[in-house]
């Protein structure tokens, strides 16, 4: 084991909770510093809470740590997409093949379970109420506010991970370094949290076991299950425009737009207008930057260097992600921390520039193209291509949920068969089109080029 280090984390978030399991299983001291006061103690303030939706990547990481089947039991399988269209119909779109599910769970509740799991450890102290105001890297000395008592408090550090979120204070740090590279980017949409409680007898108002969607051209609306028969429901609309936060200014205009838009969803929804206009605006940011370390002294993880927007449902299961790589990484680790902190940021940098990419991109299918049925053609159709040929074609959605490729190897591999799809396409007016020999013989000679998959694959192994 490399010699044993005094580590701070900023954030006491999914990630550095989850995180501070590792490092103490591998045998270092960690203190973990969190602004908010502790969420198991005191109600924080509500309305931002986009359920999470783990899967494969997410999973393995909680595996790691022996608590995989643990947090199962608290998480609801979704199968698939349930669309609704503008009269109530259903369509139901599944997500992978049998089998193949994400689950949806409690932001809070999930980070509460993560915290009770770290704080019995010896090597894992939590420090509430501790706001980082200023960070001297080269001198790794942390200014911080105790909101306890208002005071201010130094901190040295022998190791820092800043795992504070898309605003790290960490990583604002590091960007007064010499020569770093930053980009943060909005979407000109932002959400609002509603909700659909459960029934009168406890039960669930629509599907449980569905991610339900809206999807209405220029703006959707989407709603996860929660263990206690509630959904979470959220509305992505635009900032501006004729219909946008901004044109809804009264009960009435609220509800003459959902009785027009989502009617189907109106009735479930009594506190809609209470939802509404209590809840805030949650703004959607991208944020990339490079590099992630500062010398041996700091590293950032997690959304503090790829903040990515909701629509892959993949900002948690990147963080996650992270850890199991760097944990890889400690495995034969010669002592060398800088080095270390390199290697991993060079390793996922190009993973977490694509999931940014991939998330923008689901967005718009999600929006506008899921209710397409020349779209839900092409899906069964891809379906079909990745039955008869699985190691040479699996679905872009699949790659990125449902194994642990690299998320840049997804990407490119996602645009390589999206070429290939719509020279397909041209042949496919129904299903039953997909046994053509002109579409078979285009098939087998497109993926005699495609062999990238099953040479990774083989080498991986």
């Amino acid at each position: 084991m490399a010699e044993r280090k005094n580590i701070t984390i900023m954030g006491a978030g999914l990630v550095g909770s989850l995180l501070s399991l590792y490092l103490a299983k591998r045998g270092h001291k960690v203190d973990i510093y969190e602004r908010r006061p502790d969420m198991r103690k005191t109600l924080l303030d509500g309305g931002r809470s986009i359920n999470l939706a783990l899967s494969d990547r997410g999973f393995r990481t909680l595996r790691g740590i022996g608590i995989e089947e643990a947090v199962r039991k608290v998480a609801i399988p979704m199968h698939g997409r349930m669309m609704h269209d503008e009269q109530g119909n259903l369509t139901f779109q599944p997500y992978g093949k049998e089998g193949q599910s994400i689950f949806s769970v409690s932001r809070a509740g999930l980070n509460a379970a993560l915290m009770d799991l770290s704080e019995p450890n010896p090597d894992i102290t939590y420090h509430f109420n501790r706001q980082l105001l200023d960070l001297d890297l080269h001198r790794s000395k942390a200014t911080l506010r105790n909101h306890e008592t208002g005071e201010l408090e130094e901190l040295q550090t022998e190791m820092l991970f800043g795992a504070d979120g898309a605003f790290s204070m960490v990583r604002n740090a590091m960007q007064k370094t010499e020569r770093y590279n930053y980009s943060q980017s909005y979407l000109e949409y932002g959400y609002k949290e509603l909700s659909i409680p459960a029934t009168a007898d406890g039960g669930w108002a629509l599907e449980k076991n569905a991610l339900h969607i809206w999807p209405r051209g220029n703006y959707m609306m989407i709603a996860l299950p929660n263990i206690d028969g509630s959904f979470t429901c959220t509305l992505f609309f635009p900032y501006e425009g004729a219909l946008s936060f901004e044109s809804i200014k009264t009960d009435d205009d609220l509800l003459n737009f959902f009785l027009h838009t989502f009617p189907d969803a109106v009735p479930l929804m009594p506190d809609l207008a209470e939802d509404y206009f209590s809840n805030p605006i949650g703004t959607l940011v991208t944020v990339k930057c490079f590099p992630w370390s500062f010398e041996d002294k700091a590293l950032l993880i997690g959304d503090a260097c790829h903040a990515v927007v909701p629509f892959y449902g993949q900002g948690m299961n990147a963080g996650f992600e992270d850890i199991t790589v760097l944990d890889q990484m400690l495995e034969n680790f010669d002592g060398d921390w800088e080095s270390l902190f390199k290697k991993f940021e060079c390793k996922r940098k190009p993973d977490a520039d694509a999931i940014a990419d991939l998330a923008v991109m689901n967005f718009i299918e999600m929006r506008d193209k899921v209710a397409d049925p020349r779209f839900l053609l092409r899906k069964k159709i891809e379906g079909k291509i990745n039955q008869q040929y699985p190691d040479k074609w699996i679905p872009l959605y699949s790659m990125v949920t449902f194994t642990d490729l690299p998320y840049s190897y997804a990407l490119e591999t996602g645009r390589e068969q999206d070429k290939i799809m719509k020279k397909v396409m041209k042949h496919i007016k129904t299903v039953e089109d997909y046994d053509k020999p002109e579409v078979q013989k285009l098939l087998e000679k497109q993926l005699v080029k495609k062999e990238k998959l099953k040479g990774y694959q083989a080498q991986k192994v």
